[in-house]
């Protein structure tokens, strides 16, 4: 009973890998990444410069511009939103909704003049963030097939467990030598064994983020659909109020906006009006969250028309909610220092580093041996596997070069960006399918180091960030492009090792070619097979 239950953990932990790797390969790497997400942000909009702090009246005036252009231009907007400067991101953000189903309107403002910001049209670290989870899909579809794809990512973690019954004794013994398949195993169960707490957690929390939408039954049934009066009823959201139907003026913003600040110790994040033109509006003022693992925002709701505050929501989240938002701040790190920052990333490489060896793993247990025909379908998998080991770093270093490369007024230029991303991408994986082995390996891994060296090359030379720039508080952008050498030099590296290994197997079947004295069945026996490996697996000496 124990054997076939084993057994049975092996073949779902087996496919259920194989089939959501790619996906999860790219959730893994993109939600790394987003640890940084603001500094990608910063980078890759070089114009702005970091403040120190902002004042109370700089805050007033950011939103009283804010107001102004949304009168202007969306009158007519059901909800507007206020991203208000932060010392980050020293820019008035705005955001409307008209109805749905329409795209949205969206703007950015100089705090200082009101006057549209002149910076480069970039979705920065926001794209990754949200590539991570939606797939850059329509988010109902994205999101369900990123939620699918973590819940086998669950099965295959907590299978895998316990199918390698020795897998913690394993974790100290490297047998590169012995076999391609038993290197790739023990590179798997490293990576896997060394952050597995953390492995566990991501998962389940990046599961229990969408959980409302996964499992929408409860409050559909409890609340006929109306889910903001849950989330009202949670300590979430203020109190919902539905438009009177009539005319109604906004009162000045100012000193509500004052108001907030004096009510809540946190820096004011945004501002959310409803109704704008309606004797109900509503204006909400969001603050950033404590420090703490709960993922709470302190908010502050208005009567829109009067001014007078509606409510306050201050902490006093209900047991079961505060436990969800544990887990989204959790999973966000939102709460985490620098050090614990870096902790959190290396984890995440991990993570990649454990999905990545286990996509190779799987192509290289089913090569076939000498004399036998090959897994139909395995060609697809390595070119495929190419593609999202070095296809996917491809393209993000392409998007980092097309933000230094594209015109700034070029229109579309944020769509331009991403667009570089997917066909880096999809030129890496084609190339690869017309001729997967280690010359694809090693051409990709050499492109995508060669590109991110282009990055840095291209920071270099386009952007002026000067000393000066770094003493006020720019040094960020060393350490990033200090980051891109290493990757670069990362995948370099693997490259060269790649083909250091391709001259003893050329040597070899040379000799087996030319029946050179010493050469032995075994001997001539062994290139072939080991040719199949997809490029990735030692031969010669060292390999035996």
């Amino acid at each position: 009973m124990g054997t076939s239950f084993r057994q049975a953990m092996a073949w779902l932990h087996t496919w259920s890998g194989l089939v959501v790797g790619w996906v999860l390969l790219a959730v893994f790497v993109t939600g790394t990444a987003s640890y940084y997400r603001t500094d990608i942000s910063r980078w890759m909009r070089p114009e702005l410069r970091q403040v120190e702090s902002l004042s109370p009246d700089a805050q007033v005036r950011a939103a009283e511009f804010g107001v102004a252009h949304l009168t202007a231009h969306a009158g007519g907007a059901r909800s507007w939103f206020i991203g208000l400067p932060t010392p980050d991101s020293p820019v008035v953000d705005l955001f409307w909704r008209t109805r749905p189903g329409t795209p949205p309107g969206q703007a950015r403002l100089d705090p200082a003049t009101g006057a549209p910001a002149v910076i480069r049209d970039t979705k920065g670290g926001d794209f990754l963030y949200r590539f991570h989870f939606e797939l850059h899909m329509p988010p109902l579809w994205g999101r369900w097939i990123v939620g699918l794809c973590a819940m086998i990512m669950l099965v295959a973690l907590i299978s895998g467990v316990i199918t390698h019954r020795r897998i913690f004794a394993d974790f100290f013994t490297l047998r590169r030598d012995k076999s391609a398949q038993r290197g790739w195993l023990d590179a798997h169960n490293v990576t896997g064994v060394l952050a597995l707490p953390f492995h566990l957690m991501i998962t389940y929390t990046g599961i229990v983020t969408l959980s409302v939408m996964y499992m929408p039954w409860g409050i559909t049934t409890a609340y006929r659909g109306e889910a903001q009066t849950f989330f009202a009823e949670s300590g979430q959201i203020p109190a919902p109020r539905p438009p009177a139907g009539q005319p109604g003026t906004l009162a000045p913003i100012g000193p509500m906006v004052r108001a907030a600040m004096a009510t809540v110790p946190e820096p004011l994040e945004r501002l959310a009006i409803t109704n704008p033109r309606d004797a109900n509006a509503v204006v909400t003022a969001v603050f950033e969250e404590p420090h703490g693992l709960s993922h709470e925002h302190p908010q502050v709701a208005f009567d829109g028309v009067t001014g007078a505050v509606r409510e306050v929501r201050q902490g006093g989240l209900k047991p079961a909610t505060r436990t969800f938002t544990t887990l989204v701040g959790l999973h966000e790190a939102h709460f985490a220092g620098p050090a614990l920052r870096i902790l959190f990333f290396v984890c995440g490489l991990m993570g990649s580093a454990m999905v990545a060896t286990g996509l190779v793993l799987w192509a290289v247990a089913r090569l076939p041996k000498a004399g036998e025909r090959g897994l139909p379908g395995l060609r697809l998998v390595q070119a495929l596997n190419i593609g999202a080991v070095a296809g996917l770093p491809a393209g993000i270093a392409a998007y980092f070069l097309a933000n230094r490369l594209l015109p700034l007024g070029l229109p579309g230029r944020s769509d331009g960006e991403i667009a570089a991303f997917f066909a880096t991408w999809g030129l890496v994986t084609l190339a690869a399918l017309a001729g997967p082995g280690r010359r694809a390996w090693g051409a990709a891994l050499t492109a995508t180091a060669g590109l991110y060296l282009a990055v840095v090359a291209a920071d270099l030379a386009l952007v002026d960030h000067g000393w000066a720039g770094l003493l006020a508080g720019q040094a960020r952008f060393v350490w990033f492009d200090a980051t891109l050498l290493a990757l670069a030099g990362l995948f370099a590296g693997a490259a060269r090792k790649l083909a250091r290994y391709a001259g003893p197997r050329q040597a070899a079947r040379a000799a087996a070619a030319s029946g050179a004295a010493g050469s032995t069945p075994a001997a001539s026996a062994s290139p072939p097979h080991r040719a199949h490996l997809g490029g990735l697996a030692p031969t010669g000496p060292s390999a035996r």
